[in-house]
């Protein structure tokens, strides 16, 4: 587990569960569903009665991370979600007060293997559309998102990108090689020949000066 989140709007909680190659067929059980995890997977538990000191509570699987195209990977996610909705590696996350979960992912050098950067993704979590997953932000090559965190009003998402150009490089097509100082796969967010990859915060607000995810 990367991240343990409350919902403001429900009371209910989220674990991000990045991925666990190393995990054998004997080893799989209902809250490890998956041998060789790679693409890792999102719990949300249940406390009885909001009590979040209770002894148990009930729990479910809200999300089975990965490609849904390829059957073997036995991904879950609601059948709304398209092509460019899936992702692979959960590991921070951010809930906005009207319960919408907002996932991060870090695949570190692995991200070859899903054939995109990181990113943040919008997961509804309630109704006819629990589980429905949209990509909202892509971050550069070799970088992965953390500390999503929304101001009081929501109007403001500020998310960390961490060492950009740095993880898995050689998988960048184009590029395929080693990520140096002095030769990075990206210069974000300055694309200055004469500055390095910076990791850096971004501020996120809309156009309109509303609230992030409405319409």
């Amino acid at each position: 587990p990367e991240d343990v989140e409350v919902n403001p709007k429900t009371g209910k909680v989220y674990v991000m569960l990045t991925n666990n190659s190393k995990r054998k067929p004997e080893q799989v059980d209902l809250a490890n569903p998956r041998a060789h995890n790679v693409f890792g997977h999102i719990v949300e538990l249940t406390p009885p009665n909001g009590d979040h000191a209770a002894a148990e509570c009930k729990w479910e699987t809200l999300i089975k991370a990965g490609d849904p195209r390829v059957p073997e990977v036995e991904a879950q996610y609601n059948e709304r979600t398209s092509a460019n909705g899936w992702f692979a590696s959960p590991d921070n996350c951010a809930i906005d007060h009207q319960g919408r979960l907002w996932v991060g992912t870090d695949q570190g050098p692995n991200w070859g293997k899903t054939g995109t950067t990181d990113g943040m993704y919008a997961v509804e979590t309630e109704g006819e559309l629990r589980g429905l997953s949209k990509l909202f932000y892509r971050v550069p090559v070799g970088a992965e998102i953390c500390g999503p965190e929304f101001t009081p009003d929501d109007k403001t998402l500020f998310i960390a990108v961490q060492h950009p150009a740095a993880d898995g490089a050689k998988s960048f097509k184009g590029f395929e090689r080693v990520s140096t100082f002095e030769d990075p796969a990206t210069r974000w967010p300055d694309f200055d020949d004469r500055m390095p990859a910076r990791p850096s915060v971004v501020a996120i607000t809309k156009k309109d000066g509303g609230v992030i995810g409405s319409a």
